[in-house]
């Protein structure tokens, strides 16, 4: 049965050649900052990244610093409720893994505010 027929409606069909990605943002238009300077007081990280296919570097090093800071996949309501430019980490700086023609090398640097103080476990996360 078709969405036609009474399936699904109209407005429920999904077309995936048209590229429609409901809610979805590019993680690197907001995580990654190749001009950002790191701090003294920021906690750097280094993270071997493999893109999958058609996913540029940058995407990918953002993905990592957003989905291990403040990042989620969609718009929540939420975001409005806390400073992003003080607590999301930043892809700040991308390299290829030598040898290796689909890894990288994503640096991130999170601000120390990020992290509750005391708690170990947050620098093991």
């Amino acid at each position: 049965m078709t969405c036609r027929e009474g399936l699904m409606s109209p407005q429920t069909e999904t077309k995936a050649s048209v590229g429609f990605k409901a809610g979805v943002k590019e993680y690197k238009l907001t995580y990654y900052t190749p001009e950002y300077e790191t701090k003294d007081t920021d906690i750097l990280a280094a993270f071997r990244v493999t893109p999958q296919p058609g996913v540029p570097p940058e995407e990918a090093g953002a993905a990592v610093a957003a989905e291990s800071s403040t990042g989620t996949w969609t718009t929540v309501w939420t975001d409005g409720l806390t400073s992003l430019d003080r607590y999301k980490g930043r892809c700040y700086h991308i390299e290829p893994v030598p040898g290796e023609e689909t890894q990288f090398i994503a640096y991130v640097a999170y601000p120390l505010d990020l992290f509750e103080e005391g708690s170990v476990t947050n620098m093991f996360t």
